[in-house]
């Protein structure tokens, strides 16, 4: 299936405004976290801190989806015509 781009659908304003925020940011930024979160997550996990470590551990995916969001916004950027 062919993606179509609908010339008559345009971001709102909050959208515009978290995109415009979030390229300002460096895509490493989101790897250094899930990194810190996994390491963060070890560590509470061999002090014996095993609820406290999944917790933390479970941010990993979201830091990636975050990176991979804003890699997107930087390449693509938001209505790409105004």
């Amino acid at each position: 299936m062919a993606a179509t781009i609908n010339p008559t659908q345009k971001e709102g304003k909050v959208a515009r405004a978290i995109e415009e925020q979030t390229a300002k940011l460096p895509s490493d930024l989101f790897l250094w976290a899930a990194v810190g979160a996994m390491a963060a997550s070890l560590s509470l996990k061999l002090m014996k801190n095993d609820h406290i470590s999944l917790f933390v551990g479970q941010w990993a995916p979201s830091f990636l989806l975050l990176g991979i969001y804003n890699k997107l916004v930087k390449l693509e950027g938001h209505d790409k015509e105004s």
